[in-house]
């Protein structure tokens, strides 16, 4: 059994719509504080042995102009990395999938000794993203996917009771405890639409889309 109302109100969600590197872009942020020092998370999100324990299995070159490859999921290359040094560390890499390109920003704070705050931004230009996703799913579509990533690393770091197996996160997703996760996750990404700007009866419908699509139904 996982608490899975302490996790989702323990995550902080972000969205804005903003100009990076000169185009028109959605950029999505997810935060969450573990109870850890900094050397300990930073290890934790970028070594392949440790990130196979609670994300998914990772193949490459981990380190800046290198190539990386998550097991049945997305690619792409080290863009910037910044080991931690007075209380703060970020890398920063691309995230292809099928056959489109965004990047993620993940930074690291230092909030005592055993405490780090974790930060991931997701960037994709608007122009890139397929007809209609945004119109029908909203941030939900990749948000609710990094909800059971800070999930995963929460369990990890223990900052949440509990255990699920990267082998078991498929089959956890589809129960009872794994959809009202989705839910309750789908609806915090449609808090943040609603925060940008979204009229709240749309982003109730691309939450009510996400959903289905994280439990099979869509």
């Amino acid at each position: 059994m996982v608490d899975i109302r302490t996790q989702i109100d323990a995550v902080q969600r972000g969205l804005r719509e903003e100009d990076v590197d000169g185009a028109p872009s959605y950029v999505q942020t997810i935060s969450q504080e573990y109870p850890s020092g900094i050397d300990d998370v930073w290890e934790a999100v970028t070594t392949a042995d440790r990130i196979a324990r609670w994300f998914l299995p990772v193949s490459g070159d981990l380190r800046v102009g290198g190539r990386y490859q998550f097991e049945g999921n997305a690619g792409g290359e080290v863009l910037s990395c910044q080991a931690p040094s007075d209380g703060a560390a970020s890398y920063g890499v691309t995230w292809e999938y099928g056959g489109g390109v965004t990047w993620l920003t993940v930074r690291l704070s230092a909030l005592g000794d055993d405490r780090t705050r974790f930060e991931l931004e997701h960037t994709a230009h608007t122009a890139d993203v397929p007809p209609g996703m945004w119109e029908m799913f909203g941030p939900g579509a990749t948000g609710v996917g990094w909800d059971q990533g800070l999930l995963g690393l929460a369990l990890h770091l223990g900052a949440l009771e509990g255990s699920i197996s990267p082998a078991d996160a498929e089959a956890w997703q589809l129960s009872d405890e794994g959809k009202a996760f989705s839910r309750a996750a789908a609806d915090g990404w449609a808090a943040a639409h609603v925060a940008a700007g979204a009229d709240p009866a749309d982003a109730a419908r691309a939450a009510d889309a996400t959903f289905g699509f994280y439990t099979g139904q869509q």
